[in-house]
C-alpha cells in the first residue's frame, strides 16, 4: 500500500513542475510584449510572393519566432494577400499594411506592390523552316508575373547566330540567306528564348509550281488565306494557249475549274454525253457551287508536258436557269467568288469515280440537250480529271510547301506545288510519316478525346471543327462562324491517326482571336479558324512550316500506295 501511495505522489509533482515554468518556484509565464515583422516595408511585383516572419519580444527580455502563431492580415486584399502562414502575393500594384497579431499586442509593415515582372519568353514559331530568299516573321510573346501573356514582338533584342544563314532585323523579320540551320533568340534583358530557323533551298525545276498566298498570283479581291497557282489552258492540239492566275490550289477537290468569262483566248471541245453536252454541279462544304459543262483543254502544269484533260468551264447561265433551280447558290463570275478557277489535286484521278460511272442518278452530272439537263452516267474518262494523273512521270502526288509564318501573320507567304513523289530529285520525301486514307479521303482525328473523320484541304482557309462541349472555344460575336477564344491565342493538340488505325501523330497548332486578326494589315494567318460540324478540317494553316504530300489513290511511291496524306 505504501509504495502505491508513494507513486502517486511521485506522478503528481512531476504534473505539477511541467505546469509551473520555473522549476517549483510558481513563478508565471513570460508574455508577448511587441512583434516586429521582417523584412520591412518591402515591394513586390504582382503574382510574386513575399514570406513575412514574425518576431516576438517577450517580457523576460526573450525573442522567438512565432510567426505560425500570429494571425495574420492585410489592410486592402484587393493589392496584396496572405495566408495563415505569413506568405503575402501581390494582387494589383499598390500598397496594403502587413498586421501579425498575438493577443492584443500586433506588428505591422508596408507591402508595396510593383507591376507585374517578365518571367519567360516563347518564341513562335517553334522550329520553322523557309526556302532560301524567303522572309518569316517571327513573334515573341512575353509571360509575366500575373499570369499574363503578352505580345512583346517589337520589345525584345533580336539576334542571329548564324547570319550567312539568316538575319533577323529589331521586329523580328528573319530573311532566309543560304541553306543551313541558325538559332534566332529574343532577349529582354535577363529573359531570353530561341528557335532553330532551318533554311532550305528554294524548289526548281519543270515540276515546280510558285504558290502564293494572297500574293501577285492572287487576285486583289482576294480573301484572308488564300493559296493561289498559275495554269496554262489550251486550245486542244494547238499551240494557241493563255495562262490564268488566281487559280486556288485546292488539296480538297479533284479537277480544273474555270470560269467561261476569263477563257478568251481559247476554244475548247464539248465533251459528249448521250445526243447533248455534258455538264457538271459540284457543290462545297461553304454552301456554295460550280456548274458548267465540261469541255477539253489541253493543259500546262509548270513545265510539264500538256496533258488532254476534261475540265469544268464554270458557267452559272449555261442552260438558262437549270443550274440555279438545281445545283444550289452558284459562283457567278470571277469577282463574286474571288477567283478565277480551282485546281483540285487532292487524292483521287476522277471527281466522283465509279459512283458517277455507274449511276445516272449521282446529282452531278448531267446531259443537256434542247430546254433541259437530265441526270447521266459517265465514264471515267469524261469525268472531270485530276490533271496531275495524267502526267507521263510525275503523276502520283504532289507535295504543298509553305514556311512557316508568326502568329500575327503576314502580308503574303510564297510557297511552292511540286509535282509527283520521288519521282524527282526535288521530290524526294525526308522525316515525313504517312497516314493512310479511305475512299472518302479521311483519317482520323482526335482532339479533347472526341474522335472525328478529318481531312487535309488547302482550299479551306481556316481551321475547322466542332469542339467538345467540355472544352468550348468560344465563337466570335461579329463573325460568328469564326472562334475567337479570349485571352488568345490558345494552344491546342490533337492525334491524327492513319484510316486503318495507324500510325497516329500529335498536332500541336494555336487558335487566335479572329476579330483581333482580321483588323490587321495582314491576309495570311496560321491560326484562325471556325465552326464545322462534320468532321476536322485541317485547312491552310496546317500547312504552314509543313511539306505535305498528297498521295494519289492506286499509285506508288517511296511513301507506300495512295491514297494518303504525308507530312
Amino acid at each position: 500500500m505504501k509504495s502505491s501511495k508513494n507513486f502517486f505522489i511521485i506522478l503528481t509533482l512531476v504534473l505539477l513542475t511541467g505546469c509551473g515554468g520555473s522549476g517549483g518556484g510558481g513563478g508565471s509565464t513570460p508574455a508577448v510584449v511587441s512583434i516586429a515583422l521582417t523584412p520591412v516595408n518591402p515591394s513586390l511585383p504582382v503574382g510574386i510572393t513575399q514570406q513575412f516572419v514574425a518576431t516576438g519580444t517577450f517580457s523576460d527580455g526573450t525573442s522567438h519566432d512565432i510567426t505560425t502563431q500570429v494571425i495574420w492580415s492585410s489592410s486592402n486584399t484587393s493589392f496584396a494577400s496572405i495566408n495563415s502562414t505569413g506568405l503575402a502575393t501581390g494582387v494589383a500594384v499598390g500598397t496594403a499594411t502587413i498586421i501579425a497579431t498575438f493577443g492584443t499586442i500586433s506588428g505591422n509593415t508596408i507591402l508595396t506592390v510593383t507591376p507585374a515582372i517578365l518571367t519567360s519568353i516563347s518564341v513562335i514559331p517553334a522550329n520553322p523552316s523557309i526556302p532560301a530568299g524567303n522572309t518569316l516573321q517571327l513573334a515573341a510573346f512575353g509571360r509575366y508575373s500575373d499570369g499574363t501573356s503578352h505580345d512583346i514582338t517589337t520589345q525584345v533584342t533580336w539576334s542571329s547566330s548564324k547570319t550567312l544563314v539568316a538575319t533577323v532585323n529589331s521586329g523580328g523579320l528573319a530573311t532566309a540567306v543560304t541553306a543551313g540551320t541558325t538559332t534566332i533568340t529574343a532577349t529582354s534583358g535577363s529573359i531570353s528564348a530561341d528557335t532553330t530557323l532551318t533554311v532550305t533551298i528554294a524548289a526548281t525545276g519543270n515540276n515546280v509550281l510558285p504558290i502564293t498566298v494572297n500574293g501577285s498570283l492572287c487576285s486583289s479581291n482576294s480573301y484572308l488565306n488564300k493559296p493561289c497557282v498559275s495554269v496554262t489552258v489550251c486550245t486542244p492540239g494547238t499551240t494557241t494557249c493563255q495562262t490564268i492566275n488566281d487559280i486556288i490550289l485546292d488539296t480538297g477537290s479533284y479537277g480544273l475549274r474555270i470560269f467561261q468569262q476569263v477563257l478568251t483566248s481559247v476554244s475548247l471541245t464539248p465533251v459528249p454525253s448521250s445526243s447533248g453536252s455534258l455538264a457538271e454541279c459540284v457543290q462545297f462544304a461553304d454552301g456554295s457551287a460550280d456548274w458548267g459543262p465540261v469541255q477539253i483543254a489541253d493543259v500546262i502544269l509548270g513545265n510539264e508536258p500538256a496533258v488532254s484533260v476534261p475540265i469544268q468551264v464554270i458557267d452559272s447561265n449555261f442552260f438558262g436557269t437549270f443550274g440555279s433551280s438545281t445545283c444550289g447558290f452558284l459562283d457567278a463570275s470571277p469577282s463574286a467568288a474571288g477567283f478565277n478557277g480551282i485546281l483540285g489535286v487532292g487524292l483521287f484521278a476522277q471527281d466522283c469515280g465509279s459512283g458517277c460511272a455507274n449511276s445516272a442518278n449521282n446529282g452531278r452530272y448531267y446531259t443537256c440537250s434542247g430546254s433541259s439537263c437530265t441526270g447521266a452516267k459517265v465514264p471515267l474518262p469524261n469525268q472531270v480529271q485530276n490533271p496531275v494523273a495524267l502526267l507521263p512521270l510525275d503523276n502520283n502526288g504532289v507535295i504543298v510547301q509553305l514556311p512557316s509564318i508568326g502568329l500575327d501573320g503576314s502580308p503574303s507567304v510564297n510557297g511552292s506545288l511540286i509535282l509527283g513523289i520521288g519521282t524527282q530529285p526535288n521530290n524526294v520525301p525526308s522525316g515525313v510519316t504517312t497516314f493512310p486514307a479511305n475512299q472518302s479521303a479521311e483519317f482520323t482525328t482526335t482532339f479533347n478525346g472526341a474522335p472525328y473523320n478529318s481531312f487535309i484541304d488547302s482550299g479551306s482557309n481556316g481551321l475547322f471543327f466542332s469542339p467538345p462541349a467540355s472544352s468550348p472555344i468560344p465563337n466570335c460575336p461579329t463573325f460568328s462562324a469564326w472562334f475567337c477564344p479570349s485571352p488568345d491565342p490558345v494552344d491546342l493538340s490533337a492525334t491524327n491517326t492513319g484510316a486503318f488505325g495507324s500510325p497516329s501523330g500529335q498536332v500541336s497548332f494555336q487558335m487566335g482571336n479572329f476579330e483581333s486578326l482580321v483588323f490587321s494589315f495582314n491576309n495570311v494567318f496560321p491560326d484562325i479558324g471556325g465552326s464545322f460540324p462534320s468532321g476536322f478540317d485541317w485547312g491552310l494553316p496546317f500547312f504552314f512550316g509543313r511539306n505535305v504530300h498528297v498521295g494519289l489513290d492506286g499509285t506508288v511511291s517511296i511513301l507506300g500506295r495512295g491514297p494518303y496524306w504525308a507530312y
